[in-house]
């Protein structure tokens, strides 16, 4: 039985996690210098907000991500993710000020909570259940390897006369342009979302591609 294309699925879904992972990882590394060039040794709370924004931008989502999820359906709300960790990581790759910094730190924490949050529930829809339970570790996995990748830059990145913060942060965006255009040409629309929604000819097709087999009917 081709199980090929569920498992090409949930990887590209959990690579919204992996951008989790990345950007965990980033800020503890990167918020050393952030504060030595704004001058904050004396602001505490800033630095803490610089810290803890992406954070809240996340918890504030996933507040309503189900709701909005369930009426729009998974896939739109990944492609918003990811082109939330695009934006976010060019506005970090600029940000002239904290403000500036805290507003990206923000849309970054959005995108967060979108994909923490949707794609377990995406892969739970979209794998067999034959091997749902495999797939369902892909986003821990991929976020600790966000975080290690991040840790192994970040590192390099120290050894250098003058390492940038913004870099740091800002390189985000090129691994969330792969993730977007995945998002966009390659992931299906749940097909228990699209079930839900009474289109059951989609719904077939989209099971058809995951299960590699014309009957889906078991």
């Amino acid at each position: 039985m081709k199980m090929n294309g569920a498992v090409l699925v949930a990887v590209a879904a959990a690579i919204g996690n992996l951008l989790q992972g990345w950007d965990n990882a980033t800020i503890a590394g990167a918020v050393l210098y952030i504060k030595r060039e704004f001058h904050l040794e004396s602001e505490p709370t800033i630095e803490g907000l610089i810290v803890a924004t992406s954070l809240v931008g996340a918890t504030l989502i996933t507040t309503c991500s189900g709701p909005i999820s369930d009426w729009l359906g998974r896939r739109p709300l990944l492609i918003i993710s990811s082109v939330l960790y695009f934006v976010s990581g060019l506005v970090m790759l600029w940000s002239p000020n904290v403000y500036v910094l805290l507003l990206a730190r923000l849309l970054d924490g959005f995108g967060i909570g979108l994909a923490v949050t949707l794609v377990p529930v995406y892969i739970s829809e979209t794998a067999p259940p034959e091997i749902r339970g495999l797939l369902n570790t892909l986003p821990q996995f991929t976020g600790s390897g966000g975080m290690f990748l991040s840790y192994c830059m970040v590192f390099g990145m120290s050894l250098m006369e003058a390492p940038s913060w913004r870099v740091m942060l800002g390189v985000l965006f090129i691994p969330s342009i792969i993730y977007f255009l995945l998002t966009v040409f390659f992931l299906p629309e749940s097909p228990r979302w699209l079930v839900s929604k009474g289109r059951m000819l989609e719904a077939k097709k989209v099971l058809q591609k995951l299960r590699g087999r014309e009957d889906v009917s078991g």
